[in-house]
């Protein structure tokens, strides 16, 4: 496989592993909501933490550098405060879809290059001219139509969703902020500590149920594919130009379709169809957008 992809052009092998960490982060996604029909959140998500710990240091930190401590008090601030949006992420997104399909939830989670675009403007004041608006104003649009607040669609689980989508945008923009020299592997340290952390005294409260071959094998497994989505999402801005690669995130929904009809029977209705093709589109176009825009800068 490693050898197929280094025979590809740079495009086309950022494009390939572009794809394969969506699969790979779906995938995962996909377990837990199998786990999560037996197992509680807290108790599934502690499990899985603990797994991650373990992978990170026998598998994630040889590729992607060794975990270091000796960081400034304010990058470890920022450490902290990206971990906690982590568990917010984590915890908000699973509650949603282990109670709704799977490909609604992913396709309120590709809003995100819209909520960083929000985001930058509030925080760093990056311009945000009509075009960013109307894509942005256009993209959220499509997000209420997978909601679908006052129709019989409706399903409150989807405004966790719309959290885990505000937190992971919390979490991402936080980077900016840090000092270039952080570690990835301490960065993803500091997420599966707090998660491990937080879930393990919730899980306390929540009581602990028992779990049968199934249910450890998809945690298990749902662990395995996080780490592989991890090392492919760093492999991939390593690879290729952004422009083109970026827009295969969206393959995500793509899995998730799949994903959802194969595993568990889903399908979204017609108005969720178009919200996910709605999203996409401005996505795609403020990807693209960007990076126009960065050329003629540069």
């Amino acid at each position: 496989m490693l050898n197929l992809l280094s025979k590809l052009p740079d495009n086309t092998r950022g494009a390939v592993i572009m794809s394969l960490s969506m699969a790979a982060f779906t995938t995962n996604d996909s377990f837990m909501k199998g786990a999560l029909a037996e197992v509680p959140l807290f108790q599934a998500l502690f499990l899985r933490a603990t797994l991650n710990f373990v992978m990170l240091f026998a598998v994630l930190a040889p590729i992607i550098g060794p975990v270091r401590f000796n960081l400034s008090r304010q990058d470890w601030t920022l450490v902290v405060i990206r971990s906690m949006a982590e568990v917010g992420a984590a915890m908000s997104f699973l509650t949603a879809v282990s109670h709704m399909p799977l490909a609604n939830a992913t396709a309120i989670m590709q809003t995100m290059p819209l909520s960083i675009t929000i985001a930058g403007w509030m925080l760093f004041r990056d311009p945000l001219g009509w075009r960013r608006m109307v894509a942005i104003g256009v993209g959220f649009a499509g997000v209420l139509l997978i909601v679908q607040p006052g129709t019989d669609g409706f399903s409150g689980y989807a405004l966790f969703a719309v959290l885990a989508m505000l937190c992971v945008t919390l979490r991402d923009i936080i980077v900016r902020k840090m000092h270039h020299s952080v570690p990835n592997s301490t960065v993803t340290f500091g997420a599966i500590t707090a998660v491990w952390i937080c879930t393990g005294i919730a899980s306390i409260g929540q009581g602990w149920a028992p779990m049968d071959l199934k249910a450890g094998a998809q945690i298990f497994s749902s662990a395995a594919f996080l780490i592989v989505g991890y090392v492919s999402s760093v492999a991939v801005m390593r690879v290729g130009e952004m422009s083109f690669v970026s827009p295969f995130r969206y393959t995500a929904l793509v899995w998730a379709l799949l994903i959802g009809l194969f595993a568990f029977g889903e399908w979204p209705n017609g108005l969720a169809f178009a919200g996910a093709a709605i999203i996409a589109g401005t996505g795609i176009y403020t990807v693209l957008r960007e990076a126009r825009l960065r050329r003629r800068g540069g």
